[in-house]
């Protein structure tokens, strides 16, 4: 239950605090420094949240993380449904929290939305597609136990996290975690609850792409393989 309980904070803050940042400098295509300043609010989040809870649960603190860690065969099914209630939870009551000290201001509470693919759901999956497929294949090879980053794997991941919302805002907010993008669309309503579909779907996809990519490029565990490695 305590690593549960972990996500569901872990999740909590990076809504809270990502989410924040983008309402309190007003994040907008046209503001580069509230761009720049949100995609680190992001990945700070999860540096910081990494070495926080990461003995405890690992911190994924993002659906599609979880279902890469089931698909690659790194957790059992029941730890993942459990890791799933407690990062919508904790997105959930952050979207709250947002809404309560915010008010629903324009800025949308930090919802992700459609407006810089012209609307297009297609396009947008796309683009959570493949910006999910890259976040989560770092954090497959950063965090394998033969050949990760060892207790680096946090900075990696969280950095990684940045140079995906520097690119992804432009689009559609960047979403990559269907629990961050669930919580503030609830409590902002309209279009950002109605298109709150695509920010599961193209992360989705993306993750059991990135499970696929890793397969390929992550290190054999193939007996015949390490018989081939220990006769050279």
């Amino acid at each position: 239950m305590k690593k549960y309980v972990a996500e569901a904070i872990g999740t909590f803050v990076l809504t809270f605090l990502g989410c924040g940042a983008a309402v309190s400098l007003g994040c907008a295509e046209d503001n580069t420094a509230a761009v720049v300043g949100t995609a680190i609010a992001f990945g700070l989040s999860v540096v910081a949240m990494a070495y926080t809870i990461g003995g405890v649960s690992g911190c994924h603190i993002n659906p599609a993380i979880t279902l890469a860690c089931l698909i690659d065969k790194r957790m059992s099914m029941k730890d993942a449904c459990g890791y799933w209630c407690g990062q919508f939870i904790g997105g959930i009551v952050a979207g709250a929290c947002l809404a309560l000290i915010y008010c629903c201001e324009t800025t949308g509470l930090g919802t992700n939305g459609l407006a810089g693919v012209n609307g297009c759901a297609g396009t947008g999956i796309l683009v959570e597609a493949i910006l999910t497929a890259l976040f989560v294949f770092v954090v497959l090879g950063a965090t394998d136990s033969k050949v990760g980053a060892g207790n680096f794997a946090g900075l990696a991941i969280g950095l990684s996290l940045i140079l995906i919302h520097l690119v992804g805002i432009h689009f559609t907010g960047t979403s990559v975690n269907p629990a961050r993008s669930l919580g503030p669309a609830i409590f902002k309503g309209g279009e950002a609850l109605t298109n709150v579909w695509v920010f599961f779907v193209g992360p989705f996809i993306g993750s059991v792409v990135a499970v696929i990519l890793w397969k390929f490029a992550g290190p054999c565990c193939c007996k015949k393989c390490c018989e081939n490695k220990e006769d050279e």
